[in-house]
């Protein structure tokens, strides 16, 4: 046995005597914590503990945007003036290998215009993201490995297209922990229902319960759609109080003789969560408590909400917060690109700029990574007509995972920067590619971490969300 297997097996036996798991400790310490949230130190043995990255770091929270369906980035921010010269033609070399068949190229109907000093090149469907291109570091050499939507879900989101994997969001809280103790550390914003690969894309995989990301609805309005059972309305809190400590008091006795039941952990960590939750996600989630400037900044929409929602979180110490855009309606644009590009841009292109603006103001914006993309992106070429998935229409484009475009904002991440380049009819990463496992490592980085040393072991050896893959990106890290 290894010195470093030495010290996991004697921490796990001196839990198991002391008839805790990691769950029995959080209830042990959120006990005695205030309703509020108040000055009481949090045991560092609790999973939730907020702890020090081990290397120099700005970000200490993450705001993840993905425009689920993949985005066009022809028509975004990779603008390429060949496709206009070839607009019906036949490209030449291999421009249909994806995964059905497309024909000739296909010009983006949208006009692009530079912005900021950095010259950065945006479609009209991001002129008010545009606006902040001298603070967004742009990435237009992303690959990934297959044109398929579940796969490249959960590459994007777990590090790995087939297994069950934690998720990025699960792998910062287990080590990050989180700076508030009565929200959860990882919060999915979803409005209308699950995306394709549903939980997965937040799932905790084989780490511990509590590092699960937390769905909400975010189509809902009011605190009480948005939270269920949110309040109590047949218990008062002293009473809640006592049913809990009993319930706390039953779970150490049950779990003394089940040591190491991660599902009884998780269980035993959500009962406190929910009834801690009743104070602090009330303010949380009640938009309506901003001013009404702010909220005509990000609009009264869904994602108009969603978004302040998520600066919401974020100023009170969430960790992690996943904003999904496109479950309804995805960027999927096989057909009526045009049409759909344009309505989901309408969407989101102003609680972007808000989110970005409000979190400047406030002074967060350097130490909150902020990160907007898809799973892949589309192709140069028109997609040809497909039983089943474009009606007929010969309007939009197929999935393209061999380049396509994503960028960052904030926590030290080197702004008004181009990365990469597909080639000149946007179909391939030629210059500096970047794959999903190399954008991994270089995130985990920005947030203080070796995504070579940062590891969980499970089944016998030791997992990491790079597996063993990824490199760290240095030219994106200011």
């Amino acid at each position: 046995m290894t010195p470093r297997e030495l010290i996991q097996d004697s921490r796990r036996e001196f839990l198991r005597k002391c008839g805790m798991g990691l769950g029995a400790l959080a209830m042990a310490t959120l006990l005695q914590q205030d309703l509020r949230g108040a000055a009481v130190k949090v045991d560092p043995l609790h999973p939730l503990a907020p702890r020090r990255p081990p290397l120099p770091a700005k970000a200490k929270r993450v705001i993840h945007i993905f425009a689920n369906g993949g985005p066009s980035h022809l028509d975004t921010f990779d603008r390429k003036v060949a496709l206009d010269l070839h607009h019906g033609k036949t490209l030449p070399g291999d421009y249909i290998a994806t995964e059905r068949r497309t024909g000739a190229a296909f010009r983006s109907p949208f006009a692009f215009r530079r912005h900021g000093r950095s010259g950065l090149e945006v479609s009209e469907l991001f002129e008010r993201t545009g606006a902040f291109a001298d603070s967004l570091c742009v990435i237009r050499s992303m690959r990934a490995d297959v044109p398929n939507h579940e796969p490249s879900l959960l590459l994007m989101n777990c590090g790995d297209a087939r297994q069950p994997r934690p998720s990025f969001g699960s792998w910062v809280t287990y080590g990050l922990g989180t700076e508030n103790q009565n929200l959860p550390a990882f919060v999915t914003l979803c409005p209308g229902g699950f995306p394709i690969q549903e939980t997965q894309n937040w799932q905790c995989g084989f780490l511990p319960g509590v590092y699960q990301g937390t769905y909400v609805d975010s189509s809902k309005r009011t605190v009480e759609e948005l939270v269920e059972n949110i309040r109590n309305g047949s218990l008062s809190r002293p009473a809640q109080r006592a049913q809990l400590d009993l319930l706390a008091k039953l779970n150490r006795a049950h779990q003394a003789r089940r040591p190491q039941d991660a599902a009884l952990e998780a269980r035993t960590h959500s009962f406190e969560m929910a009834y801690r939750m009743q104070l602090e996600a009330t303010d949380a989630f009640d938009v309506s408590r901003e001013p009404a400037h702010v909220r005509e900044l990000y609009g009264d929409t869904t994602h108009g909400r969603q978004f302040l929602i998520a600066r919401r979180l974020a100023e009170r110490g969430v960790r992690f917060i996943q904003l999904w855009h496109g479950s309804g309606q995805p960027w999927d644009s096989h057909d009526d690109l045009e049409k759909h590009h344009r309505q989901l841009a309408r969407e989101s292109d102003q609680p972007i700029a808000a989110l970005l603006a409000d979190l400047r103001q406030r002074g967060m914006l350097d130490e909150t990574l902020v990160i907007w993309g898809g799973e892949f992106g589309r192709t140069p070429t028109v997609e040809l007509p497909t039983p089943g998935s474009n009606q007929g229409k010969v309007n939009g484009r197929d999935h393209n995972h061999h380049g396509f475009t994503m960028w960052l904002a904030g926590g030290g991440v080197r702004a008004g920067h181009i990365h990469g380049a597909t080639d000149e009819f946007g179909f391939k990463a030629v210059k500096d590619p970047v794959h999903v496992h190399d954008l991994h490592a270089t995130l985990l980085r920005l947030l203080g971490f070796d995504h070579e040393a940062f590891t969980f072991r499970h089944a016998g050896r030791d997992y990491r969300l790079t597996d063993v893959h990824g490199r760290v990106v240095r030219e994106l890290i200011a």
